[in-house]
Formats: structure tokens, C-alpha cells, sequence
């Protein structure tokens, strides 16, 4: 195993995670409030599902997103 490349890997890939994440979030919050579904002062719990199907890897990642 080559670490650098395994490393960089994981980077490029949390990268993209990050921004696609961060967009649809953002996109979702924007939406309901043009919809006046949500007012724009509350919270919201998250979770995020991190699966490696081929290494058996299923690890749930919980949080909360505060808009206010």
C-alpha cells in the first residue's frame, strides 16, 4: 500500500463529500424557507452514513444543524 495515494484518496473523496453535502443542505434549508415550510430559526438533527460495502464498513454519524 502505497500510504500517500491512500491518503490523498481519502482527502479527495471527504472533499467531495464536504461540498456536495454542504450544497444539498444548503439548497434544502433555502427551498423550505421560500416554501414557508420552516421559519429559519430552528434546528435540525443529521445523520450521514459512511458505507465501504467491500471492507464491511457501515458507521453512522450523527449531529445537528443550528440555523439560528
Amino acid at each position: 500500500m502505497d500510504q500517500e495515494t491512500f491518503n490523498l484518496s481519502i482527502r479527495k473523496f471527504l472533499k467531495v463529500v464536504g461540498i456536495g453535502s454542504q450544497r444539498e443542505i444548503e439548497q434544502a434549508v433555502q427551498q423550505a424557507i421560500a416554501s414557508q415550510r420552516i421559519k429559519g430559526d430552528e434546528s435540525f438533527a443529521v445523520k450521514v452514513t459512511l458505507e465501504i460495502p467491500s471492507l464491511g464498513v457501515k458507521v453512522p454519524f450523527d449531529g445537528e444543524i443550528k440555523l439560528k
